[in-house]
């Protein structure tokens, strides 16, 4: 047995200490045995492990992608005025520093109250417009066209009152653009977006190799904005378990509640694998934080067996 498949034998049993996000009707139903992943280096080498193939929504991590999509379009200066790039201490979803705070901007683009704010700043005039023109870049990085899982999209929308609240507050205190019902129902859709680890570790190679795609060697977005997302990735993306991630994995990475850990690392050597490495795990068994807890125990493993921290 490889040393790869070794860390996933081992993380496995560990699916069963946590369960599914019960918030979103849709997602409490996923059955909490599944660990999916998937690496894949910049010369299209992989390891695979579980059904690569099975489905799942982006939810979080969809943050980032419409993060670097906003900040191509208008400048990350011009963004800077709508939300702030620090850590909050507070869960993912909550109002407390909007209001504890004079000036009630949101503190980082990947909670809930600054993914709301970007996605008020996506250009066009119309809501539908705004959104293909997010679902053509998300197809960019995808590699393959944008599909909604309609049943989540539905669940989320019908229980997204503290959302519809965090909205109606930015927009009172000039922070939300437009409409606050249209920010929320594509803010609701972009975390709806299907996809799988292998899809996922095709968007994760892209922003660990600066924006460039290295199979078509198309670039999809600046290396300056690649460089500011993978520093809010390793300060903002794992919920309020950032820190300790940061300090006990050491990579950029992105999770989202569905059970999903978009992750990344450079200049790595790995039974196969070289150079740079997008990383994707699938678990949906959830600690109390948000983040998979087989996913992170693979993820400790691997950095640590392969010296992948960047610090």
């Amino acid at each position: 047995m490889s040393r790869l498949q070794q860390y996933v034998e081992e993380s496995k049993p560990l699916a069963k200490l946590g369960k599914p996000v019960d918030y979103i009707p849709a997602l409490s139903k996923q059955p909490v045995d599944q660990f999916t992943v998937c690496i894949l280096d910049e010369s299209g080498n992989q390891f695979l492990s579980g059904n690569t193939k099975g489905k799942f929504t982006l939810q979080s991590i969809s943050k980032i992608i419409s993060f670097i999509y906003i900040c191509e379009h208008l400048g990350i200066e011009k963004v800077l005025e709508y939300v702030d790039m620090e850590p909050t201490g507070d869960a993912f979803n909550s109002m407390v520093r909007l209001e504890i705070t004079e000036v009630g901007k949101p503190f980082n683009p990947l909670i809930n109250a600054g993914a709301i704010a970007v996605c008020s700043l996506l250009p066009g005039a119309k809501k539908e417009e705004r959104k293909e023109g997010l679902w053509q870049f998300i197809e960019r990085m995808m590699g393959e066209k944008v599909a909604i899982n309609e049943e989540v999209y539905r669940s989320e929308l019908a229980t997204a009152y503290r959302n519809r609240a965090i909205a109606y507050y930015l927009k009172s205190k000039n922070f939300l653009k437009g409409d606050v019902e249209d920010a929320v129902d594509i803010y609701t859709q972009q975390c709806a977006i299907i996809v799988d680890v292998e899809i996922l570790a095709r968007i994760a190679l892209i922003i660990v190799n600066d924006g460039v795609n290295p199979t078509s060697g198309e670039r999809i977005f600046s290396k300056k904005i690649a460089k500011i997302a993978k520093a809010l990735l390793i300060t903002c993306g794992m919920y309020n378990d950032s820190g300790k991630f940061a300090a006990f994995v050491g990579i950029p990475a992105k999770s989202g509640v569905s059970g999903g850990i978009l992750t990344m690392a450079n200049h790595a050597n790995m039974e196969g694998l070289h150079g740079k490495l997008g990383i994707a795990t699938f678990g949906p068994s959830i600690d109390d934080v948000g983040n998979s807890i087989v996913g992170m125990s693979f993820l400790k493993r691997l950095s640590e067996g392969f010296h992948l921290t960047i610090f």
